[in-house]
């Protein structure tokens, strides 16, 4: 809607506004090359206690990433992500290094995009198999009566796919689409999780002053029918302005969730070995600087766990990564 769109840009204004006072600046002329140069580090971000601070380790090559607005740590290339531009591109996945250095783009076959927003990797029907989660579910003018994820066996890379681009993209198999309603309205979100041991898929709500609503589809989920998600919580976002959440992701041992609005990143962490999964959105938000992100929405956890990497919107956007203490 007109007014959600305004009270948004006005809060982000200010979020963006009151990050700069409190962080310096991410140098933005590190850039990927394929002797990788070493990462640097910035003064934007003291860290917290969990993490380190913000660290540039490149910038993403390819010109056509232009709106990074998910990002995903690849199961089947280790050392490799994915991620995808917002609504106004085609139905395609970009793959790069740890320094950005690109790796090929995949159309996603028998899929549509209309406002995709975030990217998730986890199980799926076929066993020890990695799939990828795209998320259809961005919905700004409220008007959406249903969201589509769509699912796909993760490609593998070689180096016969990097020279591969929008005009002459590799070909993933054709997508499963998941179709998935709300049973109490019709939010915005731009947040996509699949638990990576049940399969689970997990929506969190974009939701200016207010808590954000977290959804959740159990696994396996019906293709063949749309999907009413059940609501099972909502965020107890720290300080004024509620929570415009942009990004997420659960840890490989799903037993931490990670979280980002246009400025910061959020960890949401298991503490007690024997808790249930979905105990954990009853914890506390722990703050995680991520470094001066242009308009950060897209984070992702390091394959093993040990660390966060983001992106932002922008063409030549920098990779950023913050690493447990």
């Amino acid at each position: 809607m007109v007014t959600e769109n305004i009270r948004t840009c006005v809060l982000v204004c200010l979020l963006l506004a009151m990050a700069s006072c409190q962080q310096g600046s991410v140098s933005p002329s590190v850039k990927a090359r394929p002797s990788h140069p070493p990462a640097v580090a910035t003064a934007s971000s003291s860290g917290s206690d969990t993490y380190g601070p913000a660290t540039v380790l490149g910038t993403l090559e390819d010109s056509a990433i232009n709106e990074s607005s998910g990002l995903v740590a690849s199961r089947t290339n280790p050392g490799l992500y994915w991620t995808h531009n917002d609504s106004g591109d085609g139905p395609f996945i970009y793959a790069f290094d740890d320094r950005g250095g690109r790796r090929g783009v995949w159309r996603v076959t028998g899929a549509g995009a209309r406002d995709w927003e975030d990217i998730a990797a986890g199980p799926g029907p076929q066993p020890n198999t990695n799939y990828l989660y795209i998320g259809d579910i961005g919905d700004n003018g409220g008007k959406r009566g249903e969201i589509v994820v769509y699912r796909i066996p993760e490609p593998p890379v070689t180096s016969a796919d990097v020279p591969s681009s929008k005009r002459e993209p590799s070909l993933t198999a054709t997508a499963e689409v998941i179709r998935f309603s709300y049973p109490d309205g019709k939010p915005n979100a731009e947040a996509l999780m699949v638990h990576p041991q049940t399969g689970d898929i997990y929506i969190v709500t974009k939701a200016p002053f207010d808590n954000p609503a977290i959804y959740q589809a159990t696994a396996p989920v019906d293709i063949a029918n749309v999907t009413t998600l059940k609501r099972v919580g909502e965020l107890n976002m720290p300080g004024f302005f509620g929570g415009i959440i942009t990004g997420g992701d659960i840890s490989p041992d799903g037993r931490q969730v990670a979280l980002c609005d246009y400025v910061q990143g959020y960890e949401i962490a298991l503490t007690d070995a024997k808790a249930a999964f979905s105990t954990i959105w009853q914890q506390p938000l722990t703050p995680i600087g991520l470094g001066n992100r242009k308009q950060g929405e897209a984070l992702a956890y390091r394959l093993d766990g040990k660390a966060l990497l983001a992106t932002s919107e922008g063409p030549r956007a920098p990779l950023i990564q913050v690493v447990r203490r």
